[in-house]
């Protein structure tokens, strides 16, 4: 929780020799003390980094944060509505996106990215997020670039309705090139067990709906930037008229957080499974959530392709399966619904402002996507 430690750890004797008697030592210049700072550490730098951290942190707390940003752990008490509470969690990051981040220097939205990506991953078990920690390490510390990425964190955070408990700021000099970060998200939420969404329950005739995606997200992006910048040399102000923008804009637009929506539907209670689409596409996610003796069938067409992926698959003449399990193909979410309350699922998701599209429906077979 503590973002004041600092990375680059020295373990010291308890007997420290005499250096100035060593023969070494007659060199005037190793008499110099040499302090953390030399070695590229700024501890005084990093001190001031997290006292402002740790303001923007605190606008995300709430009555179960028992803690203060500082600590060596951070505490929370699960709230008292939930009579047999199932805690969920899950940790990630935001890929390659950060590279486009660098180049364009917008590092506000990539905090967003990681916040609901992690969202996601457990709204799919119908967990509401409770608090997130984030981990960022660079190679030396840029205090405005630091904030700017936690500050984007607390606000996703408090849009999602969950605390901002604590992270680490890890300096680390000769690690990451200059002007390069790294950052991963860790999230526990929770679920009354009665409630958990499972999957176990789809079977042969339920409806699997597409909630739309806001462009890439965060996943495909080693393959996006390959196809963009070295296949079709475009830079991130690049105009596309396929596009209708930038390139660096559409790379950038933010990872959509569906806890909102789904909130709704899983009161609704007319949810069997949800997949968050991201790295291995519809092909490799939705069967996660599949049991056995029932595969998935998707109609393609049945939702409308965004211009990025059509220009993505021209550039680089990709093929259509390798689209499908690299890229979320304009589809963030895909959540399976009982035939018998799919008029229910429709009216909520109308009430709530949402599209959401008929995508395919629950056959026999074992655990796959096969598409038609």
């Amino acid at each position: 929780m503590s973002r004041s430690r600092q990375s680059l750890r020295q373990r010291v004797p308890l007997c420290l020799p005499d250096f100035r008697t060593s023969a070494v030592a007659q060199d005037s210049t190793l008499n110099s003390p040499v302090t953390y700072a030399d070695a590229g550490v700024n501890t005084s730098r990093a001190k001031r980094t997290k006292q402002r951290i740790k303001y923007l942190a605190h606008k995300t707390f709430n009555k179960n944060v028992l803690s203060e940003i500082g600590g060596f752990g951070a505490l929370f008490s699960v709230p008292l509505k939930y009579k047999d509470p199932i805690l969920v969690s899950s940790v990630d990051g935001v890929g390659t996106k950060l590279k486009v981040a660098f180049e364009m220097n917008v590092h506000h939205t990539i905090g967003g990215d990681l916040v609901n990506h992690c969202v996601n991953d457990i709204a799919v078990q119908g967990a509401a997020p409770l608090f997130f920690m984030d981990y960022l390490a660079t190679g030396k510390l840029n205090p405005e670039v630091a904030e700017k990425v936690v500050e984007g964190i607390a606000e996703a955070c408090k849009h999602n309705g969950c605390a901002l408990v604590g992270g680490e700021t890890a300096e680390m000099p000769g690690f990451y090139p200059e002007g390069e970060y790294d950052l991963a998200g860790f999230i526990v939420g929770v679920v009354e067990r009665e409630r958990v969404i499972t999957g176990k329950a789809v079977e042969v005739g339920d409806v699997i709906l597409g909630l739309p995606s806001t462009g890439l997200h965060t996943n495909g992006y080693s393959l996006a930037r390959k196809l963009l910048f070295e296949v079709a040399h475009y830079t991130p102000d690049t105009y596309v008229n396929e596009l209708r923008g930038k390139v660096g804009n559409e790379l950038m637009l933010p990872h959509r957080s569906y806890w909102p929506l789904l909130r709704k539907l899983v009161d609704g209670e007319v949810i069997r499974a949800m997949a968050h689409i991201t790295g291995g596409g519809m092909s490799e996610n939705l069967p996660r959530v599949l049991p056995r003796g029932v595969a998935a069938v998707i109609e393609l067409g049945s939702w409308p392709l965004p211009p990025i992926f059509v220009h993505l698959q021209k550039l680089g003449n990709v093929p259509q399966d390798e689209m499908l399990r690299t890229f979320n193909m304009g589809l963030g979410m895909l959540l399976v619904v009982p035939a018998a309350k799919f008029k229910k699922a429709q009216s909520l998701l109308e009430r709530a402002g949402e599209k959401a599209f008929t995508v395919g429906r629950i056959v026999k077979g074992e655990r796959k996507v096969m598409y038609t």
